[in-house]
């Protein structure tokens, strides 16, 4: 079903709505064009599902490519995310080259005339060379690049340098020895997306049922792909404590993104480490991908984690507020932007075990502590993180760039 900027009056008041609409004067009928590399797993497509409809619901002709590639294409630009994330590489000229190969590849049965384009990441980043540049160009980088490898960045940037802007999720990210102008936007989630609108009891338990998930003891629950930057084998360690305190199950729910082929191996030394867990039902793996899965299990949860030692921003810590679940996180990326130590949540070093399987026990132990913090935590994404204003964000730059 079709949807309607109208639909989220109810969520964020006429205020919002019309704000919205007032903005989106200055771009009626113009056409704008968002590349990334796949349609589905990942926050970046579950943005892209809500905001181009939306977009386009308002006037704007909004469309949305995905970049095609070849595994090996897919296998480097996962060398490349780890790499501006801190990691070292090696950066070959073979790697280089099937990187830009598959760029000029896609740009030749991909016509691009619209008043603005947004690549997002660094899967596409090279298309913008292969263009005749006769409108504003925008790179929407969701990774967190404080600490980017030096060798990758100096060869990323012969492309980064011809765009208009930059498009960060983080003042802490900004490119100090990059000379393009940078732009703040926090990423958002939709409320009334299959995996965070309201679904009735009958309907959680159904699904829980449904993935063999049992309810019998209290639930710890972290929603992320399996990869080495979310730690769920740390989060094993963590759960190994919590359970001298208390008898509850840990639920690790994650998928595998088309553009992460590294994701099966983490997923099979994890499955390892919690082998014990497993056989006796206290860890359950799920890489199903099921969005009202999710949605039921964020809701039944007495605790979300997220364990991450690098965080882009953290969708899955926002869906759980929205829920008003107590989220105990790392003191990592776009978290630190969502969560307020001991306010609407906890935060953590991702370096302290300790502290992590204590905040969740004094969590299970004291539900209402759990009930504060989910309350807090639900008012915060409702005013900071929802769609809506994230259109109104687009809206700001794209009349500044093409209004």
């Amino acid at each position: 079903m079709k949807r309607s900027l109208n639909d989220y009056r109810k969520i964020v008041g006429d205020e919002a709505i019309g704000k919205i609409y007032h903005k989106a004067r200055k771009v009626y009928g113009k056409t704008v064009v968002h590349v990334n590399s796949t349609y589905y797993g990942g926050g970046v497509a579950e943005i892209l599902s809500g905001l181009v409809p939306l977009m386009n619901d308002i006037g704007i002709a909004a469309g949305w490519r995905m970049l095609r590639g070849t595994p090996d294409f897919f296998d480097i630009t996962k060398k490349f995310h780890n790499a501006l994330q801190g990691n070292s590489i090696n950066l070959s000229e073979m790697k280089k080259k099937l990187y830009v190969q598959a760029n000029e590849d896609f740009s030749t049965y991909s016509h691009i005339t619209h008043n603005c384009v947004i690549i997002h990441d660094p899967q596409p980043l090279p298309l913008i060379q292969y263009y005749p540049r006769k409108q504003p160009w925008v790179w929407r980088i969701h990774i967190d690049l404080s600490n980017p490898n030096e060798e990758l960045w100096e060869f990323l940037k012969n492309f980064i340098l011809k765009y208009d802007i930059i498009v960060i999720s983080s003042d802490d990210y900004r490119l100090k020895d990059t000379p393009v102008d940078q732009r703040v936007i926090h990423p958002a989630i939709d409320p009334l997306s299959a995996k965070n609108m309201h679904i009735p009891e009958k309907v959680v338990a159904k699904y829980l049922k449904k993935f063999n998930i049992p309810t019998d003891k209290p639930i710890i629950t972290q929603i992320s792909r399996f990869d080495k930057f979310k730690d769920q084998e740390g989060l094993i360690d963590i759960f190994r404590m919590v359970k001298e305190h208390v008898d509850c199950r840990l639920v690790l729910c994650g998928s595998s993104a088309l553009d992460d082929p590294e994701s099966q191996q983490y997923y099979e030394r994890t499955k390892r480490k919690a082998n014990n867990f497993i056989k006796d039902r206290d860890v359950i793996m799920i890489t199903s991908e099921n969005n009202i899965l999710v949605n039921a299990l964020q809701r039944k949860s007495d605790v979300i984690v997220q364990k991450s030692l690098r965080e882009g921003f953290g969708l899955t810590v926002t869906e759980a507020l929205l829920k008003e679940k107590p989220v105990i996180a790392s003191k990592v990326g776009g978290i630190t932007l969502q969560i307020q130590d001991q306010e609407n949540g906890f935060l953590l070093e991702p370096t302290d075990k300790e502290g992590f399987a204590r905040r969740i026990v004094e969590v299970l132990k004291d539900p209402s502590l759990a009930k504060s913090l989910g309350v807090k935590a639900g008012a915060t994404a409702k005013e900071k993180f929802l769609i809506t204003r994230l259109l109104a964000d687009y809206l700001d730059l794209l009349g500044d760039l093409i209004g």
